[in-house]
């Protein structure tokens, strides 16, 4: 397939995107009692997705939009989302990141009957952490996803910290034909036992991205979301230096990226930066997508006015407030191991690791692998559906440990329900910043501690985001009891 040219950088305000979907404006303030109330309607329906001469491409999308309509409330707000399903098939909504109630996390059968084509369902719960979050299907999110069904859900601070504009980006690849179709083949063996479905067209909140005007002395809130199936993205921001306020909706001391100053974001991740803009007035800084070799992206040139905004960058606080996360007791805790395996090299890696070497991806296993069964495995268990027996069956208010082992050949971004982690180690050296996280990129073969405190009572699905890998068998479930 011809990859198709990059142009015109579009973002949707939340207004128009409110309106498209029918939805009500939010309330600011609004009470327990007195929710932000909005109406989400999941349909097919065309996209701009690249510049003319292409035309629209169809898609799968809510309110007519894509990405849909930004939901935006502040801390502490209720809110109540109706959706409606217009599509052909079966459908949920799951708030990804958001701590909500088991029955509101909109995972099919295990929390809630799905939502019948035609029918409706009514999501309701407490923003109880500011951040940057997001909403898609977990009903064959592989394909739902992929054609579209996502948006973003921003949970202001009640003092954000200030900036000059606040913008969401909300990342996405898509596998396109010459003629701007979404190319099919979801459920393909090939994607699922390798790095996932990769698409050969980048876009920015559901455009072909060109350039974005920019100023002197501007100082930019940017909210990445990466709404791929399966594309990590390693953003090279150029000659600019940002700062990472937040990792998946939740702050981290201000720091600036390693691993060459690339922003790294995997699949359903979410970072918030502070960009300040320190190039000269005519200037430009194309940001470029470089995770991919050979399969990498130029993105979008900012490019500076010719009259700044001022002389230099403000010096205004960019630290976050914490959210109402309970801190996790280290030396109380109880200790739990989780092993990945599977998919194409799988065997090969197991035993450079001194693993059991099986791989399940030799002799006999091959044919029930391609006919696109038992490809992924979660401690020796591929996943068939949501409803599984729990995997780990963790004490209610209890702090735990999970040590993760990726004993695969490709990354994982590896996701829990209903709970925020910090991520304690790597491979045995302790993380710099400890940061909170709900979904971490896993490198092959890499170790990983995770710990949290057991506080939402519910089944949780705990699954690799690479979309055809969760399809794949790469999914479990964690019970708090």
């Amino acid at each position: 397939m011809k990859p198709l040219p990059h142009s015109a950088l579009s973002r949707r305000s939340f207004l128009a995107a409110s309106a498209a979907a029918g939805a009500a404006l939010p309330f600011r303030g609004a009470l327990a009692d007195n929710p932000n109330t909005y109406v989400l309607r999941a349909a097919l329906d065309r996209a701009r997705l690249v510049p003319e001469p292409w035309g629209k491409t169809d898609t799968w999308c809510y309110g007519g939009t894509v990405p849909g309509p930004e939901i935006r409330v502040r801390q502490g707000e209720r809110l109540r989302i109706e959706v409606e399903n217009a599509l052909n098939e079966e459908t949920t909504v799951h708030w990804h990141g958001v701590r909500v109630p088991n029955a509101m996390d909109g995972v099919p059968h295990l929390t809630q009957k799905p939502i019948a084509a035609g029918g409706r369902f009514t999501y309701e719960f407490d923003a109880v952490d500011a951040g940057t979050f997001w909403y898609h299907p977990h009903q064959r999110s592989f394909e739902q996803v992929g054609r579209g069904l996502y948006g973003a859900l921003i949970v202001e601070e009640a003092e954000p910290p200030r900036a000059d504009r606040d913008l969401v980006w909300v990342l996405d690849d898509w596998r396109l034909t010459e003629e701007a179709e979404i190319a099919g083949g979801f459920d393909g063996f090939h994607d699922k036992s390798h790095a996932g479905r990769l698409g050969n067209t980048v876009t920015i909140n559901g455009r072909v991205p060109g350039k974005l005007a920019v100023r002197s002395g501007e100082r930019i809130r940017l909210r990445l979301i990466n709404a791929a199936n399966a594309r990590i993205f390693a953003l090279d921001f150029g000659a600019l230096t940002p700062q990472v306020i937040a990792l998946d909706g939740q702050p981290v001391a201000p720091h600036a990226p390693g691993g060459r100053g690339r922003i790294v974001i995997g699949p359903a991740m979410r970072v918030d930066l502070i960009l300040d803009m320190t190039g000269a007035p005519g200037e430009r800084v194309t940001v470029s997508d470089r995770f991919h070799a050979g399969n990498n992206f130029q993105l979008v040139d900012l490019t500076y006015a010719d009259e700044p905004l001022r002389d230099s960058p403000p010096d205004w606080p960019v630290q976050l407030p914490a959210n109402p996360l309970p801190e996790p007791d280290l030396n109380s805790a109880r200790r739990h191991d989780v092993t990945f395996t599977g998919g194409m090299m799988g065997g090969m890696v197991e035993r450079q690791m001194g693993l059991s070497g099986e791989g399940r991806m030799m002799g006999n296993d091959m044919m029930g692998m391609m006919h696109g069964e038992d490809i992924w495995f979660v401690n020796g268990i591929a996943a068939k559906g949501h409803i599984l027996d729990p995997m780990l069956v963790l004490e209610r208010d209890r702090s735990h440990v999970i040590e993760m082992t990726n004993a695969t050949a490709f990354h994982h971004p590896i996701h829990l329900h209903g709970h925020s982690f910090r991520v304690l180690s790597r491979n045995g050296q302790p993380t710099p910043h400890r940061a909170w996280q709900d979904t971490v990129l896993m490198a092959p073969r890499e170790r990983i501690e995770i710990a949290f405190v057991a506080d939402n009572p519910g089944d949780w699905m705990f699954h690799c985001h690479i979309l055809e890998h969760q399809a794949g068998g790469m999914m479990g479930v964690i019970r708090v009891a």
